[in-house]
């Protein structure tokens, strides 16, 4: 068992994401400034649209990276979710393989060839901006300092780039809420690992182990909570633009966690991590420290030790407590999620 070579120095300005009592209590009141880094994606569509939609959530961008699509399709997703959303959010193209692996082709028997479950889309009418992922969360996070989220539902390369550019942002952002992990729920890619994880584990350690406040949403809670059609045909029903285009997608999605046998409907993985930035008192939570294997046959397991014993272990000396999902009410979870996204 080998943990990622890959070097990364932070150096925390505890100044620059300081906030006053009065100033904190007026950022909570405020939608909250979020950055989506997703890899859409048939649940990253979900959970896009559940955040764009949300009046607790300002999105102020899309950042995109390889994963449940090639990077150039995933991108072209990003907008198309955008314009269907009725929405002026830039996108920023991002990572196109991992930070050391050689990158995997991506699972279009769980997502389609298109990462949309296959429906007939037509061709995005906007672009992406010029600046890269990284480039676009460091400056979003200069400009907002303290009061941007990163909310990854995808590989987390984007973020460990982010962090060799501008080694002060754990100190610029409020927080890091990713759905990837699994703290005792084992794999759903291979029998010890998630699938975000496992997609670049050099990039997953380093995230979990810089010195910012993180939140990781894992199979410990998305595989509670199943999206059944009785639900989708009743958002299809209420607003055939957004909850058609969503019952449309999953068709394809449902197909595959049948194949599986998976009853009830199919997991609500990324949508499970917008959840929790709006109504984090749908889930219980505890704190831990999380290393990622990095090769061998448990690479991308997240291997997460209480506060207290990792300090026995020298592989956790140093590193930071993060908050891990551990349940879930996953019938308000499901309420929250019809509601925000066809009201």
């Amino acid at each position: 068992m080998t943990w990622a070579p890959f070097a990364l120095t932070v150096t925390v300005v505890l100044s620059a994401g300081v906030a006053t009592p009065a100033e904190a209590r007026q950022r909570d009141a405020d939608p909250r400034k979020v950055i989506v880094d997703a890899d859409p994606g048939i649940d990253d569509a979900m959970a896009i649209l559940f955040a764009l939609r949300s009046p607790a959530l300002e999105v102020l961008g899309i950042t995109t990276v390889f994963g449940n699509a090639h990077i150039d399709m995933g991108t072209a997703n990003a907008l198309r979710l955008v314009e269907l959303a009725g929405r002026d959010v830039p996108v920023a193209r991002g990572a196109a393989h991992p930070l050391i692996l050689p990158l995997a082709p991506p699972p279009e028997f769980v997502h389609g060839t298109d990462g949309l479950g296959n429906i007939a889309q037509s061709e995005p009418t906007r672009q992406p901006i010029e600046a890269s992922a990284a480039e676009f969360i460091v400056s979003t996070a200069r400009r907002y300092p303290g009061e941007v989220t990163l909310l990854a539902i995808g590989r987390l390369t984007n973020l460990a780039l982010a962090l060799a550019l501008e080694p002060r942002l754990p100190a610029l952002v409020r927080e890091v809420v990713l759905m990837g992990g699994s703290a005792s729920a084992g794999g759903n890619v291979t029998p010890v690992a998630e699938a975000n994880i496992w997609g670049d584990p050099h990039a997953a350690d380093i995230v979990l182990g810089a010195s910012w406040k993180v939140t990781m949403v894992g199979l410990d809670v998305t595989t509670s909570v199943r999206l059944g059609d009785d639900r989708l045909e009743r958002m299809a029903a209420r607003d055939p633009r957004v909850g058609g285009f969503v019952y449309r997608i999953t068709r394809f999605y449902k197909q595959f966690h049948d194949s599986m046998g998976v009853t009830g409907g199919f997991y609500v993985h990324d949508p499970s991590a917008v959840a929790y930035l709006i109504d984090p008192g749908i889930f219980s939570t505890d704190k831990a420290r999380v290393r990622v294997v990095t090769e061998g046959i448990a690479m991308g397991q997240t291997i997460a030790d209480s506060a207290t014993r990792a300090q026995r272990w020298d592989a956790f000396k140093g590193r930071p407590e993060v908050t891990v999902c551990r349940d879930v009410d996953g019938d308000r979870l499901l309420r929250l999620f019809e509601t925000t996204l066809t009201p």
